[in-house]
């Protein structure tokens, strides 16, 4: 496959701020933007430090942002939204509070609804500023044009992508990660990860999002352990949020791949967090496609300063052992997911073709299903 011959589109980029402390200058940009009512759509912790943003005027937060947001989640917040009458909607916490914020941003007074603008480029537009600023490094959503959210009827994520929801203006903060907890940092650093070596090795790859995802997978080979480690070292935790805000830049025009599929019904049907998932399930979609991939995944093992190979059972064992040794739990018993659901699981992620058909190799339900038995 001609990789340079495929068409990429690059949206309009937001303003971006990359830096320590920079938290307060959304206020400063509010103001700038004549913003007298906003809406912050947040978690409950990061809920409790909204004014960190310094924000003018009237402030609505929504602070009841789930780990895995549903429907009844969004719909609790488009309800706040349409009391509020924001001008901006900002996103603060992680992908699910940002993707969240995402939504809020379009759909209130759009005439549309959210099974109306599933899939992409669907949504009409959007009335307000948004911004973003994630508080951890794992989903890189503040730099991306994707929302994921779960109906609890399917347990299926419903996937929205357009340009209207990139945001207005992103600002990465790494000290705002100094607070995440050494478990959660592992498994939303390989997350990151997850979502830079899927995009980097996707039968959409493609060589100008090859240089963000490349460096995004050294940034966590290199800083991982050490903000692991240390969560108070700060150039670990800017290594990482850059690590994650490229792994953003991954997701709009390339996407994830089997990775991702496999580990989503982990979070459906069994409310494993999102990185974790990942982290469990990524050696194995890593080693599966190996074969199809090699060079670039001898690169990938390089990049996170593991020994270069292409080799199947090499790829498995070591990248199950770097994430083994941040901490992560690799065994599906291990997370209270019952054997006799990995049949049900195998099914519900093989019908999600709009990741697994960007898999450099195809992959069958029995082959899901085996990757379930390894990691379980």
């Amino acid at each position: 496959m001609n990789t340079y011959a495929s068409p990429i589109e690059i949206p309009r980029p937001p303003m971006l701020m990359v830096g320590s402390g920079l938290a307060p200058r959304l206020g400063r940009w509010a103001r700038e933007q004549g913003i007298t009512r906003t809406l912050v759509v947040a978690d409950a912790f990061n809920a409790g430090r909204v004014g960190l943003l310094d924000l003018p005027g009237e402030v609505v937060v929504f602070g009841e942002v789930k780990p895995e947001p549903d429907l009844p989640n969004l719909e609790k917040a488009l309800a706040l939204a349409a009391q509020a009458g924001a001008e901006l909607v900002v996103g603060f916490g992680g992908g699910s509070a940002m993707d969240l914020a995402k939504l809020v941003a379009v759909l209130p007074g759009s005439g549309q609804t959210l099974h109306e603008v599933v899939g992409p480029e669907k949504v009409a537009g959007r009335r307000v500023k948004l911004a973003q600023i994630p508080t951890t490094a794992g989903t890189g959503s503040e730099g991306g044009t994707r929302a994921l959210v779960t109906d609890p009827a399917t347990q299926n994520k419903l996937a929205v992508q357009s340009l209207h929801m990139l945001a207005d203006i992103a600002i990465i903060d790494p000290d705002l990660t100094m607070t995440v907890p050494r478990a959660v940092t592992a498994a939303t650093g390989v997350d990151a990860m997850a979502h830079c070596v899927e995009a980097f090795t996707s039968r959409k790859a493609h060589p100008l999002i090859d240089l963000y995802a490349l460096e995004g997978i050294r940034l966590v080979g290199r800083f991982l352990r050490r903000a692991v480690e240390d969560g108070s070292d700060k150039e670990a935790r800017a290594g990482l949020a850059i690590a994650s805000l490229y792994g953003g830049f991954c997701l709009g025009p390339v996407n994830t791949t089997a990775g991702h599929a496999v580990a989503y019904p982990l979070g459906t049907r069994h409310h494993i967090p999102h990185g974790l998932a990942c982290a469990l399930i990524f050696p194995h979609t890593l080693a599966f496609n190996a074969p199809v991939v090699p060079e670039k995944t001898a690169l990938v093992l390089g990049a996170l300063g593991l020994p270069a190979s292409s080799d199947v059972a090499t790829v498995r064992d070591a990248t199950y052992r770097f994430c083994a040794d941040l901490g992560v739990e690799m065994k599906l018993s291990a997370l209270g997911v019952p054997q006799d659901d990995l049949e049900t699981m195998a099914t519900e992620a093989h019908a999600i073709r709009r990741l697994l058909d960007n898999n450099p190799r195809d992959l069958s339900r029995e082959e899901i299903l085996a990757m379930y038995r390894a990691a379980f």
